[in-house]
């Protein structure tokens, strides 16, 4: 199946813990890239993991949400989505693509039939409403598009962190746009990779010619041995971190 649905929704997932400089930069990065290629891009959405993951030093989503909040001031065209923390557990991500896909549909389909039938205060996508959607001559369906970096990409081959059925779908049925990490080689390993290389129509490989090896695990280690994250984060989500006493800031 070749997705070629130039409207896009991006979506990032992850812990975001805390979010950095580099999550953001990855919207902006992608949006340029695929701007070049023609596509129309109608907002990005970072939904970050369930506190059930299972993951050394995950600070509550009640902060992580807030540290997004605070990050994503300087990216407007960018929100958050907290649908996924507020689910029962841990939610596999093919289950967040379908579920933001599916609350889109809705959106789109309410506006081209022209009701009012759904309450867009309760969506996370609520914000794509000053993004073109209402265009109905060009914007009749919109794809949700999985933005991650390559990294996340090459997890794909570890064994037994996802369903392969799961990593086809998501391929498949939604897209990647991946962007480059120093040390990681994305074509390489789509070409390895059987079920990547069947889709691979439908994966965009982003350059970032600009090297930057921010992590969220190097912005806690700084942080919990009292050294500068300054131009790392956000000034505001500094602030939090430190108001909060989260990754070890508590009186330092």
């Amino acid at each position: 199946m070749f997705l070629d649905n130039k409207n896009v929704l991006l979506l990032a997932t992850g812990s975001f813990n805390p979010p950095t400089n580099m999550h953001l930069r990855m919207f902006e990065i992608a949006r340029d890239h695929l701007n070049r290629l023609g596509y129309k891009i109608h907002g990005g959405l970072i939904s970050p993991t369930h506190d059930a993951y299972q993951k050394k030093d995950l600070a509550p989503s009640l902060h992580r949400c807030a540290m997004i909040q605070q990050a994503l001031v300087s990216l407007p065209w960018v929100k958050i989505s907290d649908w996924e923390v507020k689910q029962n557990g841990w939610t596999r991500t093919r289950q967040v693509l379908q579920y933001h896909q599916n609350q889109l549909n809705v959106i789109i389909s309410s506006r081209l039939n022209d009701t009012d039938e759904v309450d867009n205060s309760s969506l996370p996508v609520q914000f794509i409403e000053n993004n073109g959607v209402n265009d109905t001559n060009q914007n009749r369906s919109i794809n949700v598009r999985l933005l991650c970096g390559a990294d996340l990409l090459e997890s794909f081959a570890v064994p037994g962190l996802w369903n392969k059925d799961d990593i086809e779908s998501i391929v498949r049925d939604y897209g990647l746009v991946v962007i480059s990490r120093s040390g990681f080689n994305p074509q390489k390993f789509i070409y390895e990779s059987d079920i990547l290389t069947k889709y691979m129509a439908n994966i965009v490989v982003v350059t970032e010619w600009i090297s930057n090896e921010i992590s969220s695990t190097k912005v806690r280690r700084a942080l919990c041995r009292n050294e500068s994250v300054k131009f790392l984060i956000s000034d505001s989500v500094e602030s939090y971190i430190k108001e909060h006493g989260l990754y070890g800031t508590l009186n330092k």
